[in-house]
């Protein structure tokens, strides 16, 4: 258990805030969520903590990225843009049965906002109701965008080199061997997700696996493991939460690295 016992509900998003740099927010892949929600997650963690956002379902495993103006708009509407500078990179996850179509994978990677200001002009495109969404940015920021694939016809110098042109981040997915584990540096920074490496999202990492994945940060932050040799800002998730070992692995990854 995580939370210590008797601690409010209302009071857990700042507990872990003061335990990590940053949380991957999945609510937002689920349903669209509201303003109000976006503004009280920022209020409760310190000025330099970083939510990522998982894209919706609605874009990736309903419409699977078809046409995807309208629905990207509602998504850029829902008050995302309310975090401002604790807004990181935006999470997009593919269905395992997706298959890679390189066209389809061009256009949505167009279609995608690079700034705070294209998301909110996107934005006000949205036909939900006024309510519910906030679109009034006055600092225009640069948005980052990564990508999880989930079948193995990803595994193409054709998606690498789109992921490149567009400055797309390939998800860096630890999946126990179920879905592909690409390492290709394709963006200004990486972005991980550590699903478990013995059990899908319920086995712990050892200290040894965690001192390797701290090793290989350490590389894409000094450059030495990027083919170009500049530095790259390192995103890293754990989602081997079924046995409550993810808050715990995080920690641990991050002591590595401050030491």
């Amino acid at each position: 258990m995580f939370y210590p016992q008797g601690l409010p509900h209302k009071n857990e998003l700042r507990y872990a805030a003061e335990r990590l740099d940053s949380i991957e927010l999945n609510g937002s892949f689920y349903a669209l969520q509201r303003p109000s929600s976006y503004r009280h997650w920022a209020e409760e963690t310190p000025a330099d903590f970083v939510f990522s956002i998982k894209g919706g379902r609605y874009v990736t495993h309903i419409r699977r990225l078809q046409n995807p103006t309208e629905a990207l708009s509602s998504f850029f509407a829902s008050g995302l843009l309310t975090l401002g500078d604790k807004l990181g990179p935006l999470l997009w996850q593919l269905p395992p049965n997706l298959r890679f179509d390189s066209d389809l994978v061009d256009t949505f990677f167009s279609t995608l906002p690079r700034t705070t200001f294209e998301a909110a002009a996107l934005g006000r495109n949205s036909t939900l109701d006024e309510s519910r969404t906030w679109t009034a940015v006055t600092v225009d920021r640069p948005l980052r965008h990564a990508i999880e694939v989930r079948h193995d016809s990803f595994v193409d110098d054709a998606f690498i080199g789109l992921a490149r042109t567009h400055g797309i981040a390939i998800v860096v997915a630890d999946t126990a061997g179920r879905w592909p584990l690409l390492r290709e540096v394709t963006a200004d920074f990486l972005y991980l997700r550590l699903h478990g490496d013995e059990e899908l999202y319920a086995s712990g990492y050892t200290p040894e696996s965690l001192e390797t994945w701290a090793r290989d940060v350490r590389g894409w932050v000094a450059g030495d493991a990027c083919p170009d040799g500049v530095g790259r800002d390192v995103y890293v998730y754990f989602d081997n939460d079924t046995k409550v070992r993810a808050p715990y692995d995080a920690m641990s990854l991050r002591e590595l690295l401050r030491g």
